[in-house]
């Protein structure tokens, strides 16, 4: 999955905004907090959040491994030129990452959220 489409996606979530940051870093947050990080580097590795089951069962997967600095909140790095997951399954992961900072969010975040309307169906 190249950056491009994980863009589209995110973009396509409830109240997600984007920014570049730490140098080449392509960051989606919703309520400003952060959901998926995506190198524009060469490569085009991401990172994002996942629940800790998933996290084990995925950094045994070849092309995946804990992300630097975030591991210990279950965040994972892919790496597309070694990760053997289908589209589908990545574009699903990245919405339980989305779906995850979204259910930390207060209440009333949480309700305005699900009072938007997503932008192109996923």
């Amino acid at each position: 999955m190249n950056v491009d489409r994980i863009r589209e996606l995110c973009l396509s979530l409830p109240g997600t905004t984007e920014q570049i940051q730490w140098g080449d870093n392509l960051v989606f947050k919703v309520a400003g907090k952060i959901f998926v990080i995506a190198t524009l580097a060469a490569g085009g590795r991401f990172s994002f959040k996942c629940p800790e089951e998933t996290f084990y069962e995925l950094t045994e997967l070849p092309g995946i491994t804990p992300a630097p600095y975030l591991a210990r909140a279950h965040w994972v790095l892919i790496d597309p030129a070694a990760c053997r997951l289908r589209p589908g399954e990545v574009e699903r992961l990245l919405r339980q990452s989305y779906d995850l900072v979204v259910a930390k969010l207060p209440k009333k975040t949480q309700a305005a959220l699900q009072g938007q309307k997503r932008k192109t169906p996923i």
